[in-house]
């Protein structure tokens, strides 16, 4: 069941690559809630991927774009304007890679270039999509920026390695920024900490599979899903909350705020 609650809106989608992708879940989502918008990933990811489906399914088009390059954001955020014929209400940041966990390298034995192309493309591209924006003037007052991120920002997770200091800055970035931007546009900069969830990225950490088997059991409301998160993104989007800004929203089913449960005590006294 929809709403429109997106009618006549315009946005960029960053990050979708496949059906597991929350980015792909919000792109169809917010198609159904009536949203036109770019789709965009880097050229390396669009080649892996199945994002031209995507497209066709949702009546976007697609750009590659280098996050980390400010030529190609401007070029994105520029062609974008001219292909949905005016200004962006929404953008959502749906991008993450470590090189030291794709290689294995411990945190205590990071290779530093992996590290800092892993910061770039996971955090710094933030600041460049919203500085390139703000340049631009692309986006409409009331606007709406998201990017996704998770709690291992705050809390210790061994094997999450340098990602959890990336997220960390993406959600320094979302607070400064948004700072700004809503001061200057009425723009506002939030991000999004999901549950641990079986994307592409996700899977790609050490013992992911058990990990989320035990967030299941210690959030009360058990984890929520990538379709849910699109949901919760969406509603990001819309004018219903344009009074939020600068925060770290939580959509976790109260992990986030849970000591233990009873079942994980359970489990300690067999």
């Amino acid at each position: 069941m929809t709403n429109g609650i997106l009618k006549g809106k315009r946005g960029i989608i960053f990050g979708a690559l496949n059906e597991q992708s929350i980015a792909w879940k919000v792109a169809e989502q917010a198609h159904a809630e009536g949203a036109t918008f770019v789709l965009t990933n880097a050229p390396i990811a669009m080649r892996m991927g199945e994002i031209n489906a995507l497209a066709d399914k949702t009546n976007s088009k697609v750009i590659a774009a280098d996050a980390t390059s400010v030529e190609d954001l401007e070029n994105l955020i520029s062609q974008s304007m001219e292909i949905l014929g005016g200004k962006i209400d929404f953008i959502l940041h749906s991008i993450g890679m470590s090189i030291n966990v794709r290689k294995g390298r411990h945190y205590t034995d990071e290779n530093y270039e992996f590290t800092m192309k892993g910061l770039d493309v996971s955090a710094l591209s933030f600041h460049k999509v919203l500085q390139s924006a703000m340049k631009l003037d692309a986006m409409n007052e009331w606007g709406s920026v998201v990017a996704l991120t998770y709690i291992a920002a705050q809390r210790v997770f061994p094997d999450y390695n340098d990602m959890a200091d990336n997220k960390s800055y993406l959600e320094s970035i979302a607070r400064s920024f948004g700072y700004h931007y809503g001061i200057a546009k009425k723009v506002r900069v939030n991000t999004i900490s999901q549950s641990p969830t079986m994307t592409t990225a996700g899977s790609g950490v050490k013992g992911f599979d058990s990990f989320i088997n035990y967030s299941e059991k210690m959030s009360p409301l058990g984890n929520a899903d990538a379709l849910d998160c699109a949901n919760y993104c969406i509603t990001m989007f819309s004018d219903y909350t344009k009074y939020v800004t600068m925060q770290n929203l939580f959509h976790d089913g109260g992990f986030s705020n849970t000591g233990v449960t009873q079942e994980v005590m359970d489990r300690f006294a067999e």
